[in-house]
């Protein structure tokens, strides 16, 4: 059963839906059918689940910004 987002076009709610076997998702803000599924991000840690070591002064330099570590000024 795979899990999908989705927001709705009515009134903007966005959501989760575990699909089932002959379900379609409805808003539980508004029991709106008109909606948008949109694209899943995986949360996924640098550190590969090992607990970070950075001081929290540190630039993170794990942004992914194209200018290089430390480039985004996050601390």
């Amino acid at each position: 059963m795979p899990l999908f987002e989705y927001e709705c076009r009515a009134c903007g709610h966005h959501f989760e839906y575990l699909t089932r076997d002959g379900r379609s998702p409805a808003c539980p803000s508004c029991e709106g059918e008109d909606l948008q599924k949109l694209l899943s991000v995986f949360a996924v840690g640098a550190a590969g689940g090992q607990p970070s070591t950075r001081d929290a002064t540190e630039s993170c330099g794990m942004c992914g910004d194209p200018r290089g570590p430390g480039a985004c000024s996050m601390n």
